[in-house]
């Protein structure tokens, strides 16, 4: 049975930082794409950032630069730091789990976590 869960979300000021974990089980974790998605009230959900099975990242243009996409094979864990957070990070984010990269990045791959809240206010 495929799990993705997440972990890490919270209330948090402007310019503040949060560290997103989501631990991955039934799967083969380092054979896939690990991905972090987020979608906003009243917004589709989008992409935030992506890494390969050989450690490469990609991140939306938005959150370069303030967000690290990281992972852990041996702990089949993924991570999102969260630095220098804005209002408009606030949403619920996803953990997501792919083999093709592409499909990742497009539109999500196989499996989706259930989401931790993230929500930056002062």
């Amino acid at each position: 049975q495929v799990q993705l869960v997440e972990s890490g979300g919270g209330l948090v000021q402007p310019g503040g930082s949060l560290r997103l974990s989501c631990v991955a089980s039934g799967f083969t974790f380092g054979s896939y794409i690990m991905a972090w998605f987020r979608q906003a009230p009243g917004n589709q959900r989008e992409y935030v950032a992506h890494i390969t099975t050989s450690g490469d990242t990609n991140y939306r243009d938005s959150v370069r630069g303030r967000f690290t996409i990281s992972r852990d094979n041996s702990k089949n864990t993924v991570y999102l730091q969260l630095d220098s957070l804005k209002p408009e990070d606030t949403a619920v984010y996803y953990c997501n789990a792919g083999p093709s990269t592409y499909v990742v990045v497009t539109s999500g791959g196989n499996y989706w976590g259930r989401g931790t809240q993230v929500t930056v206010s002062s």
